[in-house]
């Protein structure tokens, strides 16, 4: 019978590494882009807001939001036809502040409904300001002001007006009361009888609200 290896002559036996097996070469690559990674959100999450930008997308579905009142954040909007759109000087109006792109289904939808309502409302102390942004081109925004026959202010975000006001998406509308408090958000293409309703409800004399 064999004796064992370990036991012939000159057979030396192999020393355990106390550290365990090498790691292969994909476990040390996996490894560092796991820590990459790591770094990369922290280093995402310690960024202002500001230069991460809001998550926007398109607001396909319509909901009324009451606001506990506050005072809106003023803005200053230069307009595509010139001059500039400021929130203080619409100060005693309500002010509808919508917020559109023109590449956005939703907001091509809803168009006609808002000029229609901006027609309605624009001799009861009603302003509407079109807040374009996402990145439209000023010719793509033209063209969609052009098509549908926006009438009341537009012009193009000039890079915080959105982020000011927590934009979710597009289209999306804030609503300015007499006051300059801001007092609903309406998530989503907004029928002409749901933003004739608050219109209304806000022109009331505050004995009859």
């Amino acid at each position: 019978m064999a004796a064992p290896a370990a036991e012939l002559p000159g057979a030396v036996a192999a020393a355990p590494d106390p550290d365990g097996p090498a790691p292969s070469r994909v476990t040390v690559v996996l490894g560092v882009l796991s820590v990459v990674s790591l770094l990369a959100l922290v280093g995402y999450g310690m960024l202002p807001k500001s230069v991460r930008g809001p998550a926007l997308g398109v607001n396909a579905t319509f909901a009324g939001i009451a606001l506990t009142p506050k005072p809106a954040r003023d803005f200053r909007l230069p307009l595509f036809d010139g001059g500039a759109f400021s929130l203080a000087d619409a100060r005693g109006s309500v002010v509808v502040v919508d917020f559109w792109a023109s590449w956005c289904v939703p907001c091509q939808e809803e168009a006609p409904a808002l000029e229609r309502t901006w027609r309605r409302y624009r001799d009861r102390e009603v302003v509407f300001v079109g807040v374009n942004t996402l990145g439209d081109k000023p010719s793509d925004a033209r063209a969609f002001i052009q098509r549908f026959g926006i009438t009341y202010a537009n012009g193009q975000d000039p890079g915080r007006i959105a982020v000011d006001y927590g934009l979710t998406g597009v289209p999306e509308k804030f609503i300015v009361d007499r006051a300059g408090q801001l007092v609903r958000r309406m998530v989503g293409p907004v029928s002409e009888t749901a933003l004739a309703g608050v219109l209304d409800e806000l022109l009331a004399p505050p004995a009859a609200r």
